[in-house]
Order: C-alpha cells, then sequence, then structure tokens
C-alpha cells in the first residue's frame, strides 16, 4: 500500500479474467435477470488499469490501448469510477487508462474484472476505507461478475450474480484459455439457450455438496464441470466444440465454454502438458491462445498485486 508520507496519487492495479468450471442457467427472476448457479475461477491472466487523481480538471478521462472499446459511459470502468465518485460525495478528475490482455465478449470477465479493479483502486486513492459490500454495492448495480472478482479466486455465485460465496479446490490447475477471434453477444445468447430448451434440469447433488462443504477436490469438479450455453451454441458456432474437442486430444481432463463464450478453457495438471497444447495450438491455428495458472490470491484487492505511485501516469 505505500508507507510515505508524500500522498498518493496514482495506483496500478491487475484485473484477472474468469473461467466457469459450471454454469447452470435456471428461472427468470421478477428483474429481468435469469437466475444463475456458477461456480467460477479467476485465472492468471491480466487486465493492467493505471489510476490517477488528476487536480487539474474534474473530469474521468478514460484511454484504453484498445480501440474496440469505447472510452466513454458506454464503458463499465467509465461507470464504475463514476460510481464511486457517486457514492463518496466527491468531486475531482481521474485519469484512466486501460492496457487490455483479455479477449473481449469471450466469457472471461474482462470487462466486469476491469470495473472491480477501477472501485478498488479508486477507493484506495481517496482512502474511502470501504469495506466488501461497500464495493460490491457499487458493482452489482453495473455487471453480474463484478461482485465475484472481489472474493475470488474461488467462488459459488447464485441469483444474478450478487450472491457469492467464496469456496476452495484442493490442488493446483493449469489452464488453457483458446479464443477463436470472434465474440458472442450475453444477450443473444441467453435468448439462444431459451428458445432451444424446453424445461430447466435441476441442479446436480453435487452442487448442494459444494454449497455445503465449500471445499471440493479438482478430481469433484472435473468429473462435473458442465455449461447449459453449450447445447444452443456449438449447433450455431461448430468451431466451440471442435476447440472443446481439440483440447480433450491434446492432454486436457476436462474443456469446457467458459460462460456464454466464444472462449474454450481446457484444465490440466501440469504446467508442461499446458505448455504444450498451447504450443500445437498456436502452429496449427490463428487463434488467440494462452496457458496460466488458475489464479490463487485475493483479487483486485490484495495488497500484493497492486503498486502505488506518486509519479504521473501517461493517459
Amino acid at each position: 500500500m505505500g508507507d510515505s508520507a508524500a500522498p498518493e496519487n496514482g495506483i496500478i492495479v491487475q484485473a484477472p479474467a474468469k473461467v466457469n468450471l459450471c454454469i447452470r442457467v435456471l428461472d427468470r427472476l421478477p428483474n429481468g435477470y435469469h437466475e444463475l448457479w456458477s461456480l467460477m475461477h479467476s485465472v492468471d491472466l491480466f487486465d493492467q488499469l493505471r489510476i490517477r487523481l488528476n487536480p487539474n480538471h474534474d473530469r474521468i478521462r478514460l484511454t484504453c490501448d484498445n480501440s474496440d472499446l469505447p472510452v466513454d459511459q458506454g464503458n463499465l470502468v467509465y461507470r464504475a469510477a463514476e460510481g464511486v465518485l457517486r457514492r463518496a460525495e466527491r468531486s475531482i478528475g481521474v485519469d484512466i487508462e486501460i492496457r487490455k490482455a483479455i479477449p473481449l465478449a469471450a466469457g472471461l470477465g474482462g470487462g466486469s474484472s476491469d470495473a472491480a479493479a477501477a472501485i478498488y483502486g479508486l477507493g484506495h486513492l481517496l482512502k474511502l476505507k470501504w469495506g466488501l459490500s461497500e464495493m460490491c454495492d457499487v458493482g452489482a448495480g453495473l455487471g453480474s461478475d463484478i461482485p465475484f472478482f472481489f472474493q475470488s479466486p474461488c467462488a459459488m455465485v447464485r441469483g444474478w450474480g450478487q450472491e457469492v460465496t467464496p469456496c476452495t479446490i484442493e490442488g493446483k490447475r493449469w489452464v488453457v484459455l483458446v479464443n477463436p477471434g470472434f465474440p458472442i453477444q450475453t444477450k443473444w445468447a441467453y435468448e439462444q439457450l431459451a428458445s432451444n430448451r424446453s424445461e430447466i434440469p435441476p441442479l446436480s447433488p453435487w452442487a448442494e455438496t459444494v454449497e455445503n462443504q465449500l471445499e471440493v477436490s479438482w478430481e469433484d469438479v472435473i468429473k462435473t464441470m458442465e455449461n447449459d450455453f453449450e447445447s444452443p451454441l456449438f449447433p450455431v458456432y461448430p468451431i466451440l466444440k471442435y476447440i472443446k474437442e481439440k483440447l480433450g486430444a491434446l492432454g486436457a481432463q476436462a474443456a469446457l465454454l467458459s460462460g456464454s463464450g466464444a472462449t474454450v478453457f481446457g484444465v490440466f495438471d501440469t504446467p508442461e502438458s499446458a505448455q504444450a497444447a498451447e504450443a500445437q495450438l498456436q502452429h496449427d491455428t490463428q487463434w488467440r491462445v494462452f496457458h496460466v495458472p488458475m489464479g490463487t490470491t485475493v483479487l483486485p484487492h490484495h495488497a500484493i498485486f497492486h503498486k502505488a505511485s506518486s509519479e504521473a501516469l501517461p493517459v
């Protein structure tokens, strides 16, 4: 956090991606959202946010190295910063630079994670000393995945994302993320799901076991990984099913679509096997492929994952 007497005006926060080891889409709720049950886990693929308080203006100035992202209220980070300032009743200039590594509209939660990082980082600079509930209150109204990122690396998520229960998976695993290069919009994916099923299967007994124990083994998780979006989306995008099968052929213990796609991931039991699969896929395809560890540290608000600086940040 920095213990210098000089005031901090800049901070760098890393924002991790996530995968859904299980995602069940249940009944539609009165607020229009679908009720979810998901086991989510962060992975060590990070966007980076550089946030600086700027007394020379009173606006939010947002820049990003990916021109496909808006830099106004169409960006979750911008709205997250607005939410922090409004709740804190503060008026001050804020400069935020986003450096993207997580693919867009990919089922990896990049936008939500960036927003969570902005809430944490700006709150730290403003010395708000908010706890979990205050940060989640700001984030919950912006995106359903945001509260998870304050309680990662692993959690069960229910409701429309606001009910988050941290849990533990015993052991270590590595993941290979494969993004085929096209986005899938979440709203459209939900429409496809609704039009392609006549009933909603109940949650498995395994889900109840996780809720009761809050600790499971990777062996149990691997046997029970499922994603309700695969059934409606694989016929529309056969390449997603092919990637899943390819990951299995390259040694993944299990492979699954993450969220509503379009990223497919495989779980590997050694870093060497994950690296070999990544190398093969990069050699054979034009997809974006990453091999990274499953996340192991509470993010983004764990102190080890941010740096503070009083120097001007290039925005």
